[in-house]
């Protein structure tokens, strides 16, 4: 029986969900971090599905103005759930990346909160901490300005203190010196935490420090005198439309000297400075966000992975396959090829953006008792995965909507969302080619430090430096490499570090000429091999599985480090790591060993995808369906379409039909109802 495209998609669909040879379930269960954190994420994702704050179907035909409207209202209403549920702070949390909205309250949660906590004074926790926490006050964090972001030393707004009355002068002497780009600063955010100048006695410069300051009345929201402020308008390709990033400029804005975040560096009642035990110490709330974006870079792009690979299961195009059906996209090489290492990206930053929170609270935690001995570290490591992980993740957010052809850049298809609202990662939080320089500087550091010891041992490197013990051996061999090496992923885990090592090696040794690119060629070998070692750790801890799951997933794994080294390939060769011997190219077995991986991979796809447990409520996508039916999705939302409400547009009678007439009396046409 000849069956429609339409019911053939959903065949397609449960073929392939019958081919997985793992158990779904388990898989969910070990990216969740165990089956309680799926049971809790599935009742707080029931709560928030079936309230009607929440629903999505009118999101994509609304302007800037009504999203930031929408976004006001579902914050509301997760306060009020928070206070009905009894939610805890995470499960709060939890509940916000569930609905993967953009929400001005994301700045207070994730930059205003924990700079306030972790830098506040007692008197100023005690003042605002019960405040923050409840939503009762709402706070942004203003530090980038219109002449100056990623170089935050040199930001212009001044905070002068002034002895006789005890208070620090807020001010924007420039216009440059604006606040700008303050996400939640535009029109909901009543305080926030500045970042200015410190001035003290005799114009003596003190460089960044930070300050809580009010800005809007708790009585009517108006914007407190002295203050001005607004939206900075729409963002590019329509992204972020529902936050309200903002400018600010403080004319001689006066606050009391308790407002100082003052937990590290303080002025004292007479003006003088009082230093930090650690200089970086206020680092700690970049970090923070820093740390947080692996995380959210893996769901993202599993989200991507998700739509896209069910799209091109049951999207059939082409030559036949052997029943004469039109081929499924997913099974050409220049799709899977594709997808199928975004779906590896996705499970490697999901699980690595846990490991990066857990040494960060672990940081957080010794630096509260003033140890910043994890502080450079942690600075390193973040700098460098935040530059990975969001400029590997826009880019595979585009490869996905491209593999969906046409219907990929609809907006139903979702994926065209998700990089708008992600697309920003790559300049916020610092721009991404100037902390490619941070992260040398720091691996430069590693070197000079390990070998001025008289005793270079192992011993002295941190995690994210360990590869230069490669470098302590000074006749390293180097295995030829032959189609064997390929499928040996600690081989390649190795072979990704030696490059790392042997670059910075030659960097340290000739600093003086570099090439304009040698900082980001650097710190992507560098952040590369940190994460490869990590890849190399979660397929140890995967012992705890059964072996079917440990082997499906520990592949994906291997995918992940051999796109990488393919990635590489021009500074593997640089290093010598790789030799073209006679007529044999280490290359193509390179590429052959990623395309028989795939195809091994293929028939896991749909599984690994359903293992991320997204619901079509939170997938938001008509191509990525749970069903299948992505044709029938796609007419249905259609129909939605305001234009579509009306057979004659509103704008016939003024615009088209004068046109369409004067046209015809042009052409010496007659006007009739059918040409």
């Amino acid at each position: 029986m000849v069956i429609s495209i339409s019911d053939q998609t959903k065949v397609d669909i449960d073929s392939a969900r019958a081919r997985a040879s793992f158990d779904v379930s388990v898989v969910r269960d070990y990216l969740y971090g165990g089956r309680k954190k799926w049971d809790d994420h599935a009742k707080l994702e029931e709560v928030l599905s079936k309230d009607p704050a929440f629903a999505k179907d009118a999101k994509d035909f609304i302007g800037r103005t009504d999203l930031y409207n929408r976004a006001i209202a579902i914050t509301t209403r997760l306060t009020e759930l928070q206070e009905l549920c009894k939610w805890s702070p995470q499960e709060t949390s939890d509940a916000m990346s569930i609905l993967s909205e953009v929400l001005p309250i994301h700045l207070h949660i994730i930059a205003f909160e924990p700079v306030l906590l972790s830098q506040g004074s007692d008197y100023l926790l005690s003042m605002y901490k019960h405040l923050a926490n409840t939503k009762g006050i709402q706070g942004c964090y203003l530090q980038t300005e219109l002449g100056h972001g990623t170089n935050v030393s040199r930001l212009e707004t001044t905070a002068a203190y002034i002895p006789d009355t005890q208070e620090f002068e807020i001010h924007s002497p420039t216009l440059t010196s604006s606040k700008w780009w303050i996400g939640s600063l535009g029109k909901t955010a009543t305080h926030g935490v500045v970042q200015a100048k410190l001035i003290l006695s005799g114009g003596k410069d003190f460089g960044p420090h930070l300050f809580f300051v009010q800005l809007r009345s708790l009585e009517d929201h108006s914007v407190l005198p002295g203050i001005t402020i607004g939206d900075i308008g729409p963002k590019a390709v329509g992204g972020m439309a529902a936050m309200d990033n903002g400018f600010a400029r403080f004319d001689h804005i006066r606050i009391p000297r308790e407002n100082m975040l003052s937990k590290f560096a303080q002025v004292s009642k007479d003006g003088q400075y009082v230093q930090p035990p650690h200089a970086k110490l206020s680092y700690g709330g970049m970090l923070y966000i820093r740390s947080s974006m692996v995380t959210t870079a893996g769901w993202t792009v599993a989200k991507a992975a998700t739509i896209s690979i069910r799209y091109a299961t049951v999207r059939r195009q082409g030559g036949e396959d052997r029943e004469g059906l039109e081929r499924q996209v997913i099974s050409y090489p220049s799709t899977y090829y594709r997808l199928l290492p975004i779906l590896s990206r996705a499970y490697v930053f999901i699980h690595l953006g846990r490991r990066v929170t857990h040494a960060f609270q672990e940081m957080s935690s010794r630096l509260s008792a003033g140890d910043a001995s994890l502080l450079a570290e942690m600075h390193a490591i973040t700098c460098g995965l935040k530059v990975l992980t969001s400029t590997t993740s826009v880019h595979d957010l585009e490869t996905a909507r491209r593999s969906m052809g046409g219907h990929g850049y609809s907006a139903f298809s979702g994926v065209g969302r998700l990089y708008a609202d992600y697309l920003p990662s790559v300049t916020y939080e610092g721009d991404n080619f100037v902390l490619d320089g941070q992260v040398v500087r720091a691996a430069a550091k590693s070197y000079k430090s390990l070998f001025a010891s008289d005793h270079p041992s192992a011993l002295l490197l941190s995690p994210s430096t360990i590869y230069l013990r490669l470098l302590l051996d000074h006749t390293p061999e180097i295995s030829p490499l032959n189609r064997t090496s390929w499928n040996d992923t600690a081989a390649i885990i190795l072979l990704l570090e030696r490059r790392a090592a042997l670059m910075v090696q030659e960097f340290a040794r000739n600093p003086d000429n570099p090439d304009a690119s040698i900082n980001q060629r650097i710190s992507k070998a560098v952040t590369e091999a940190f994460v490869a070692a990590q890849v190399g750790q979660l397929i140890d801890e995967l012992k705890s599985l059964q072996a079917t799951e440990k082997q499906c997933i520990a592949e994906l794994y291997r995918l992940y480090v051999l796109t990488t080294a393919e990635a590489a390939l021009v500074d593997l060769f640089s290093v010598g790591l790789i030799r073209k011997d006679g007529a044999s190219d280490p290359t193509r077995d390179l590429r052959l060993a990623i395309n028989t991986l795939c195809t091994e991979l293929l028939p896991n796809a749909i599984g690994f995808t359903d293992a991320f447990g997204f619901s079509d409520w939170n997938l938001d996508s008509a191509l990525g369906v749970y069903d299948g039916r992505v044709y029938e999705a796609l007419w249905n939302r259609a129909q939605a379409e305001p234009l579509n409400q009306t057979e004659i547009t509103p704008v016939y009678e003024k615009f088209i039909k004068p046109m369409l007439s004067r046209g015809q009396r042009l052409a010496g046409q007659p006007i009739s109802s059918k040409l």
